[in-house]
């Protein structure tokens, strides 16, 4: 356990960063990893999600500390994760057109690392045992299942074990189990929370005892930040945090029940006064993700201010009166949401012992790596 303080994000060393800047900080973020550990009845059904960071150093972070399993959204995910040889990734996602054929040059890349993907409809499954004939290597998948968020998946029942039955007959592939990502619960009472995921993963449950009934092996991979520590509570379920690792102010302000550390802090700098009661920061869209409504950020030690405008390189606040800010000071903010705040970044800056001591390239943000 590490000591926290109300100044932990300062460095004595700001003149060395070009903001706005994203620094993350290393031993917050091994703290992180130590208690997503001590959420599950074992590591091995850990499979903390590459999108949050996207970066090797943390998948390194992770596998020093006894996890093998990673999850990712794309393929320069997967190959991220794949160089510092895990067990397993899964590339929780559809492959269609050309993704088909990079998911199994992947597989000829890292033959150590068993990788697999998502399926949610025969006709990907077909090509995928096409291009498995083509290749000679097996597509390892997953069946995606659609428990409520209605953004991917088939939903559960009689059509999903039917496609579990259909994938075991196609010659290359090998049918691994079920993805059920509840990524639509966002209540912020656990006890509701906990009962919307529990009637969730419900809907699940009967054709999960259908297909073990046959014999068939059937994992299941459940969950993200919000409702792992929930299905971990389930005997022989994998789960996948993604945002635990980094954390952000969305989910630190939403769910008391996690106690996770922030571990990556914006720092920006004021640029303008343009008005009576504006400072302009240097915080603009391109430097924090800005899908959702204000407040996208937390500054820290500021507790009275409100957002006025936000363009590409601008945001405009209004402090309140006693807030004393010059052209030139140090804002440090914590995002709202992390995960595509880091994808704004090609670097990060790392933040040890209270200065900044090097750089890490976020090398997942990138479309194509290699493959």
């Amino acid at each position: 356990m590490i000591a926290d303080s109300d100044q932990w994000f300062r460095i004595s060393n700001p003149d060395e960063v070009n903001s706005p800047a994203l620094l993350v900080y290393p031993e917050r973020i091994g703290e992180n990893i130590e208690r997503m550990i001590a959420s599950v009845q074992h590591k091995s059904l850990l499979w903390p999600h590459v999108k949050t960071h996207k970066m090797p150093e943390i998948v390194r972070m992770m596998m020093n500390r006894g996890i093998t399993r990673f999850k990712c959204a794309t393929i320069a995910e997967a190959e991220v994760a794949a160089r510092s040889g895990p067990d397993e990734i899964l590339l929780a996602y559809q492959t269609v057109g050309p993704n088909i054929r990079r998911y199994f040059e992947l597989q000829k890349k890292y033959p150590g690392v068993s990788v697999s993907c998502l399926v949610d409809n025969e006709e990907v499954a077909a090509k995928l045992s096409e291009m498995s004939a083509v290749s000679g290597i097996p597509a390892k998948v997953w069946i995606d299942i659609n428990n409520g968020m209605n953004r991917t998946g088939i939903s559960p029942g009689q059509n999903a074990v039917q496609l579990f039955r259909t994938l075991l007959n196609l010659p290359g592939i090998d049918a691994q189990g079920l993805h059920v990502y509840d990524g639509h619960l966002h209540e912020s009472d656990f006890t509701i929370r906990k009962q919307m995921c529990d009637e969730a993963y419900g809907t699940v449950e009967p054709m999960i005892a259908e297909l073990r009934s046959e014999s068939y092996k059937l994992r299941i991979i459940a969950g993200g930040t919000p409702t792992f520590t929930i299905h971990a509570a389930r005997e022989g379920v994998e789960v996948s945090p993604g945002t635990a690792t980094l954390w952000d102010y969305g989910y630190s302000s939403s769910f008391a029940d996690l106690q996770f550390l922030h571990a990556a802090v914006l720092l920006a700098r004021v640029v303008s006064k343009p008005a009576e009661g504006l400072v302009c920061i240097d915080l603009g869209t391109k430097a924090v993700a800005a899908e959702m409504p204000h407040p996208r950020i937390k500054i820290m030690g500021m507790e009275n201010y409100e957002f006025v405008t936000h363009n590409e390189e601008h945001m405009v606040i209004r402090p309140g009166k006693e807030e004393k800010l010059n052209i030139g000071d140090i804002l440090y903010c914590i995002p709202v949401h992390i995960c595509p705040t880091v994808d704004r970044y090609n670097k990060v800056y790392v933040a040890e012992k209270g200065m900044v001591t090097g750089e890490w390239e976020v090398e997942g943000r990138k479309r194509k790596i290699t493959i």
